[in-house]
């Protein structure tokens, strides 16, 4: 249970974004953090979007790498393209196709970002060994994988899922029952 709570207490802190939004205002960027994801999307870090980081990016390319609607990339790409800090050029593989690159300006926030990240988590893991190092990052990797690896997990307890399930509804039941009385 420590696990989960560590790991609920992180996810809070996840969903706020709070590295991303420190990095945003110790920048004096005036950008939002979705914004930025849309940078990062275009840049393509192969560490952060392996699966096709090699691909040319359109609209549809940041809608998937950020697992968004596709009208919602369409809206901050072009918030990008008008703050110009991205632009739509001619593929070279196939010219009926717009695609997607970083301006200067672009490349700047998404490296000032990366780095200050560095920063601040190179001062925290710095007082880390090679080898907890050299061990963490795999762990942390399978940990933060575990959700698309668990379905099975959850069709091997669906009994006692279904029974606890079953014990939530019979206990919301019976202070309904008390009041009919």
């Amino acid at each position: 249970m420590r696990i989960d709570a560590v790991a609920q207490n992180w996810r809070r802190r996840m969903h706020k974004r709070e590295l991303g939004r420190r990095a945003l205002a110790a920048l004096g960027l005036e950008i939002d953090l979705a914004q930025l994801d849309v940078l990062f999307a275009i840049a393509a870090p192969d560490y952060e979007f392996a699966t096709n980081a090699e691909a040319e990016t359109m609209v549809s390319t940041v809608a998937e790498r950020l697992m968004i609607d596709p009208s919602r990339a369409s809206r901050l790409v072009a918030e990008m393209v008008n703050l110009e800090y991205a632009r739509r050029i001619a593929s070279q593989r196939d010219a009926r196709r717009t695609i997607l690159e970083l301006t200067p300006a672009g490349e700047a926030i998404v490296t000032a970002v990366r780095n200050y990240k560095w920063l601040l988590l190179g001062e925290f893991f710095s007082g880390w060994s090679d080898d907890d190092l050299e061990k963490f990052v795999p762990m942390l990797e399978s940990y933060s994988d575990w959700m698309r690896t668990s379905e099975s997990s959850e069709e091997k307890f669906a009994g006692e899922i279904a029974e606890m399930a079953q014990q939530i509804r019979h206990i919301r039941q019976e202070p309904a029952a008390a009041d009919s009385r």
